[in-house]
């Protein structure tokens, strides 16, 4: 799992590389990562599955903001980033959020 970001000198926005290698993938068919930036739906941001079996996807996010996030591999199954940048309670479950600062 890693967390990449890339600040933009052409516009204010940080490209953010995240990516799940193929120990956490497992067999999945389809990755999604769901958080703040995408009103937590479950189909908005879909991880490109790689051929070693890893999965990637990057996003643009506005600088200067904080995102909660998680990967919901499968249709059942979420993980949280270890490499993010923070991690706060989602005040349903006792479940803690991924958060990505930009």
């Amino acid at each position: 799992m890693s967390v990449k970001k890339q600040y933009l000198k052409s516009k204010p926005v940080c490209k953010v590389t995240l990516s799940l290698p193929k120990a956490v993938a497992r067999s999945a068919r389809e990755i999604h990562i769901v958080g703040e930036f995408n009103d937590w739906d479950q189909n908005a941001n879909p991880m490109k599955a790689l051929k070693n079996g890893s999965f990637k996807s990057t996003l643009e996010l506005p600088i200067g903001h904080s995102y909660q996030f998680r990967y919901l591999i499968g249709k059942d199954q979420w993980e949280n980033e270890p490499e993010a940048d923070e991690f706060v309670s989602n005040g349903l479950t006792g479940d803690e959020n991924s958060v990505i600062v930009t």
